[in-house]
């Protein structure tokens, strides 16, 4: 009858109004986030979550992070290789902090006079530098600041991430580097400043010693990403690392890489850039 007909329509609406319901993504209030002492917070998110970011996926889905096949390559074109990718640290309110890498350093292992591992040492500290690739192998300088590396193929062979191109996040960065550095903290920090240097990096990024020996391929709060763009060879410049005067003949061993040109760059070389031209 009529009336039969409608009363089932109304129940078949509701139905669907209830399954539209529960298919509608939750909300960032709609899971609590589990507190972390080592780590700071911020507020609510200030971007999507990991699974629903635009830089997490592509259009098909895929995972666009790099994994161990990245990593497992020597230190020198592992180097060379994480220049134009992008590091993410998403941090426990579920903000995505990302910069782009445009400058690294390479230590080659027990040879190399400037690496923790000289001599073939082994100690609980640089023990990252002896793990699988993609491990990260974060130290303590000067009692207060933290420099981060990245395990590469060969026993206690390494990179050092030293300058990033600060792509999201960046007033929550700014607001990290004021809370945690030393000094003139009352200035307010301009963009190229956020990540300019191997600590000013792991400062903007929320990087301490929690992070070492972390897998750079499977960590949930920090991963790399392939970036847009690789830097084309002549766009890279060769020089000497830096702050290593210690290390002998390898003090001026070419074994640092940063993207030609680029603001962000910690410390310019113009004799290297001009070799590396010719």
């Amino acid at each position: 009858s009529p009336r039969r007909v409608g009363s089932f329509s109304r129940r078949m609406g509701q139905k669907k109004q209830r399954l539209a319901k529960a298919e509608q993504p939750h909300s960032p209030s709609d899971t609590a986030q589990a507190p972390c002492p080592k780590e700071p917070c911020l507020g609510p998110p200030t971007t999507l979550g990991p699974y629903r970011s635009i830089y997490f996926s592509s259009p098909k889905g895929h995972l666009t992070r790099l994994g161990l096949e990245f990593f497992d390559q020597p230190a020198v074109p592992l180097a060379r290789a994480f220049l134009g990718q992008v590091l993410v640290r998403r941090l426990p309110n579920g903000t995505e902090l990302r910069g782009r890498i445009v400058e690294t350093e390479a230590y080659l292992g027990p040879e190399d006079e400037a690496a923790h591992s000289r001599g073939g040492r082994q100690t609980p500290r640089n023990r990252g530098m002896f793990m699988k690739p993609g491990t990260l192998y974060v130290y303590i300088i000067y009692g207060m600041y933290f420099c981060m590396n990245i395990s590469s193929q060969g026993d206690g062979a390494c990179v050092l991430l030293r300058a990033l191109e600060p792509l999201e996040g960046l007033e929550t960065m700014r607001q990290l580097r004021s809370t945690l550095r030393k000094g003139t903290a009352s200035r307010v920090l301009k963009d190229r400043e956020l990540c300019s240097g191997p600590s000013k990096l792991c400062q903007a990024l929320a990087i301490n010693k929690s992070f070492d020996q972390r897998d750079l391929a499977q960590d949930e709060a920090i991963w790399l990403e392939r970036g847009p763009l690789e830097p084309s060879e002549p766009a890279v410049v060769t020089a000497a690392r830096v702050g290593i005067g210690y290390a002998g003949e390898w003090a001026r061993k070419p074994l640092r890489f940063y993207v030609r040109g680029s603001p962000w760059v910690s410390v310019v070389d113009r004799v290297a850039e001009q070799d590396t031209q010719v």
